[in-house]
């Protein structure tokens, strides 16, 4: 990786960070979920976050073209990091508590790509690039939403599990 001197230097590589996210959840990481999970209504949240994911990386790729860069996906650490957290909890769990496994871990991914897309919009206004701030708040408004629903579904999820649990 080069060396990061300009604040454009800075915003390209968590751009590229965060191409790298939505590549991976497309590509690898929703499908996986979605073959893990036996509850309906999260195996469906994950197959919309899924066709939206899509779009994210067509806006994202549209923010680069904009700048007049070449879009180049950054490999992601902090991404890395939640999906080993992620593939270690499933061999360690209970086949009854992977859903629950996977919307924690769905979850915690939405933080961190709201963190993400939030920085991103602060910081393309500071560089005064605001023509792609609207590309970049059409993902944080649907990662908020998806973040709204899976909370929602592992609060469920919770309290069917603890209710099963405490019947055993």
């Amino acid at each position: 990786m080069s060396e990061l001197t300009t604040p454009r230097d800075l915003f390209l590589h968590e751009l590229g960070d965060i191409l790298y996210v939505e590549e991976k959840l497309e590509q690898e990481v929703l499908p996986k979920l979605m073959e893990e999970v036996t509850d309906d209504e999260l195996r469906k949240g994950f197959e919309k976050h899924l066709r939206e994911t899509r779009g994210h990386v067509e806006n994202v790729e549209q923010v680069f073209e904009k700048l007049g860069e070449e879009p180049q996906a950054e490999e992601c650490v902090g991404f890395e990091g939640l999906k080993k957290e992620h593939d270690q909890l499933v061999e360690e769990s209970a086949a009854e508590l992977i859903d629950l496994v996977d919307a924690g871990a769905a979850a915690r991914t939405e933080h961190y790509e709201i963190a993400a897309y939030e920085t991103l919009i602060g910081m393309a206004r500071a560089l005064g690039e605001k023509d792609v701030v609207p590309l970049l708040e059409s993902n944080l408004k649907e990662e908020k939403e998806t973040l709204r629903e899976v909370e929602s579904v592992g609060k469920r999820i919770a309290k069917e599990r603890a209710a099963e649990l405490s019947q055993a």
